[in-house]
C-alpha cells in the first residue's frame, strides 16, 4: 500500500532534508516493505513507496513529479507521452504546459504531487471518487503534504494540535469526515480535488465534479452488455501479473468480484471470508454458496472475541485518525489469510452498493418519500397534526407504526437519515464535557451533510442525491479508509474494480428508476448478473462483515474487561463526561447491547488511538 509524502518550504541543508525525508518514508514503509523513491532539494524534498507500476518519480530542473497508485490518462496525446517518457516525466512536461489546469487530464486511482520549487508552486490532487488519501498542512512560506497524517506529524515544523472539533465529529460520523481531520493544522483534499499553492497560499478547487445524466432511456441488453464489459475490464486492469484473490462476504458485490476473478484468470479464483459465532452476524452460508457457484479456492476463518481482544491495538495503530468503524477487524483478518497465501492483492467490492443502489436506507427513505406525495394541504393541516398528538408507545401497534412513520417522514432530506444517529439520541451536552462542547460547534455536522446533500451533481431524483451523498461519507470517507488499512495492516494491496472512472460514468448515466425500482435495491444489477450470481445471492438481503462486538462485550469478561479500561482511562481526557461513560457501561449495555455497544467501541478505539497516536 505505501505511499507519498514531501514538502516545500525554506531552505534548509543538504542533509537535514534528506534526513526528515527519510524519516518520513520509514513511517511510510512500517507495515510494508515496498521500495521508496526520494528525492530532497534546498526547499523541497518528495518520497514515493509502492510497488514500481504503482510508484513515479521525476526530477529534473527543481521540478518534482511524484505519482502514487494508478493513473489513467483521459487525452491520446498524453498517454502516447507516457508510453515514450514515462508516467512522471509526462506529467512534468504537462505541468510546464498548463499548470495546475493538468488534472482534468487524468483518471484513474491516485495520489499526484508536483512541486516546482524554482516556481515555488505545488499542486496537489487526489482521484474522483477518493480511494486515496492527501492530508496537508500550510507552513509559513510552504506546504507539507502525504497520505498519512502521521507522517505529517514527523516534519519539524508539523503541528501536533488537536482539533476538538474532530473529536465531535468522529463520535457523530463514526469517522472524521474530509476536509476536517483530527488535527487543528492538518486538512484532507476531498475526492477529485486539487490545491494549488503559490503566492504563498493555497487554493482548492475541483478538476473533476461528477454529474448526473437523468435523462437518458437505454435499452437493457445493451446496459447489460457495457456493464458486464466494464467489470471484466476493470478486473483484467488491476491484476494485470499480480496474484489476485477477493473478499467474498457472500453479498452481490464480493460475489459478482469472485466469478470475474475466475472468469478472468481461468482458473479458481482465491476467495477469503470472515465469520462469527453470533446470531444473525454470520454469513458464511452465503459466502460458501458463491465459492461454490464459481469452484473458488475458498478460505475461512471465524473471527472470535479473543481475536478482538488481540487485535484492537493494532487496528489502532494502523489508522491515522480516529476510525470507528467496526468492520476493519475481519477485513484484516481477511488480508492476513490472504498473506499468507502468498497474494499480492485482494479485490474489494466497496462501491457497488453506492453506485448502483444497494444499502437498505435508500429503500427506507424512498418509503418516506411518498408521504410528501399526498398533497400538503391535507398533509401539513390534518394528518401530520392528528397523528403526531398521539403521544408516543400508546394505543395499538399500527397506530404507533403510523405516528412513527410520519414522525420520520416530515424530517426533511438529508437529515431524516440521521434519525437513528447514536450522538443525536444521546445528546451532545449530555456525552461532551463542558470543556469540549465550548471549543466546537455542534452544528457543524448537520451542516457538512446538508452542505453534501445539496451538491452540483444535478441530481433531481432521491436515489442519486443519496448516491453523491455516499459517495463522500460512506465511500471516502469511511469505506475506502476501512479496508485499505485494514489491509495494509494485514500486508496486503486492496483495489476496488467498481470504484473507477467508467463504472462512475456508467452510473451516472444510469436511470434512477433502475437503480432503485420502487423499494427493490440495485434492480438493474440483480437483473444484469441473472443468470451468472446463485439466485440465493440475489435473492438474499444485504449484511456484511459486521462485528457483533455489543453482543460479545455481555458474554466476554477480558473483552468486557478492555473496554471498560480504556473508557476509564478516556476519563482523564476530559473529553467525554464522566456519569455518561459509568451510565454507558452500567446501563445503556444492558438495555441494548448490539446498539450501545456500538459507543462503546468508537470511546475504546478513541483511547486506543490517543495511545497509539500521541505524546
Amino acid at each position: 500500500m505505501s505511499g507519498i509524502c514531501g514538502w516545500l518550504s525554506v531552505n534548509h541543508s543538504a542533509i537535514e532534508n534528506q534526513q526528515v525525508i527519510d524519516r518520513m518514508t520509514r513511517l511510510l514503509t512500517r507495515f510494508d516493505s515496498n521500495p521508496a523513491q526520494t528525492t530532497a532539494q534546498g526547499s523541497a524534498a518528495l518520497s514515493v513507496v509502492a510497488k514500481a507500476s504503482h510508484a513515479h518519480l521525476y526530477e529534473k530542473d527543481g521540478l518534482l513529479v511524484g505519482i502514487w497508485g494508478r493513473i489513467k490518462s483521459r487525452n491520446k496525446q498524453l498517454q502516447a507521452d507516457i508510453d515514450v517518457k514515462g508516467m512522471a516525466a509526462a506529467l512534468a512536461d504537462l505541468w510546464l504546459q498548463k499548470g495546475e489546469k493538468l488534472f482534468s487530464d487524468l483518471g484513474g486511482e491516485f495520489v499526484c504531487c508536483i512541486v516546482d520549487s524554482h516556481a515555488r508552486k505545488v499542486a496537489l490532487a487526489i482521484d474522483p471518487l477518493g480511494t486515496h488519501t492527501l492530508y496537508y498542512q500550510q507552513l509559513d512560506n510552504g506546504i507539507l503534504f502525504g497520505s498519512s497524517a502521521d507522517v505529517l506529524l514527523t516534519h519539524p515544523q508539523a503541528s501536533q494540535e488537536i482539533n476538538p472539533q474532530g473529536l465531535l465529529n468522529y463520535l457523530y460520523f463514526h469517522m472524521i469526515p474530509g476536509p476536517g481531520t483530527i488535527y487543528q493544522a492538518q486538512q484532507r483534499l476531498l475526492p477529485g480535488e486539487y490545491l494549488y499553492f503559490h503566492d504563498g497560499r493555497a487554493e482548492i478547487n475541483h478538476y473533476t465534479q461528477a454529474q448526473f445524466n437523468e435523462d437518458i432511456k437505454r435499452p437493457f441488453p445493451e446496459l447489460q452488455q457495457e456493464f458486464l464489459s466494464l467489470l471484466r475490464k476493470s478486473v483484467s486492469e488491476i491484476i494485470q501479473d499480480q496474484k489476485a484473490g477477493a473478499f467474498l462476504s457472500g453479498g452481490t458485490d464480493s460475489s459478482t468480484l469472485a466469478g470475474i476473478l475466475t472468469e478472468v484468470t481461468g482458473e479458481p479464483a482465491k476467495t477469503y471470508s470472515i465469520g462469527f459465532e453470533a446470531t444473525g452476524y454470520d454469513e458464511m452460508y452465503y459466502a460458501r454458496i458463491a465459492a461454490r457457484h464459481f469452484s473458488t479456492d475458498h478460505h475461512e476463518y471465524y473471527v472470535t472475541p479473543d481475536d478482538v481482544v488481540e487485535t484492537i491495538p493494532l487496528i489502532a495503530s494502523v489508522f491515522d485518525q480516529p476510525f470507528g468503524n467496526a468492520s476493519a477487524l475481519p477485513a484484516y483478518y481477511c488480508a492476513r489469510m490472504a498473506r499468507k497465501d502468498g497474494l499480492d492483492l485482494l479485490l474489494g467490492g466497496d462501491g457497488g452498493d453506492e453506485l448502483f443502489g444497494g444499502n437498505v436506507r435508500y429503500a427506507k427513505q424512498y418509503i418516506f418519500s411518498l408521504y410528501d406525495k399526498i398533497p400538503a394541504p391535507l398533509r401539513n393541516y390534518l394528518l401530520s397534526p392528528l397523528i403526531l398528538s398521539i403521544p408516543p408507545d400508546t394505543g395499538p401497534k399500527l397506530l404507533r407504526k403510523a405516528r412513527s412513520y410520519v414522525a420520520q417522514a416530515t424530517v426533511p432530506m438529508p437529515h431524516r437519515m440521521e434519525t437513528y444517529n447514536l450522538l443525536t439520541h444521546y445528546g451532545f451536552e449530555a456525552v461532551f464535557s463542558p470543556e469540549l462542547l465550548a471549543q466546537v460547534n455542534t452544528g457543524q455536522p448537520a451542516q457538512l451533510i446538508e452542505q453534501t446533500y445539496h451538491d452540483t451533481s444535478h441530481a433531481r431524483s432521491l436515489i442519486n442525491r443519496m448516491l453523491a451523498f455516499d459517495w463522500k461519507f460512506t465511500l471516502a470517507d469511511n469505506d475506502f479508509p476501512k479496508v485499505v488499512q485494514a489491509c495494509r495492516l494485514g500486508g496486503m494491496e486492496v483495489a476496488f474494480p467498481f470504484a473507477n472512472d467508467e463504472m462512475l460514468a456508467f452510473s451516472l448515466a444510469l436511470d434512477p428508476d433502475l437503480k432503485l425500482k420502487g423499494t427493490q435495491l440495485r434492480y438493474f444489477f440483480k437483473q444484469a448478473l441473472r443468470g451468472f450470481l446463485p439466485n440465493e445471492i440475489i435473492a438474499k438481503q444485504k449484511q456484511g462483515f459486521g462485528l457483533p462486538f455489543g453482543v460479545w462485550l455481555q458474554s466476554h469478561k477480558p473483552l468486557r474487561e478492555i473496554s471498560a479500561d480504556s473508557l476509564s482511562d478516556l476519563k482523564a481526557r476530559n473529553i467525554i463526561r464522566n456519569d455518561f461513560i459509568d451510565k454507558l457501561l452500567d446501563q445503556h449495555l444492558h438495555e441494548h447491547a448490539s446498539y450501545h455497544g456500538t459507543m462503546v467501541w468508537l470511546l475504546m478505539m478513541l483511547e486506543y488511538w490517543f495511545k497509539q497516536h500521541t505524546r
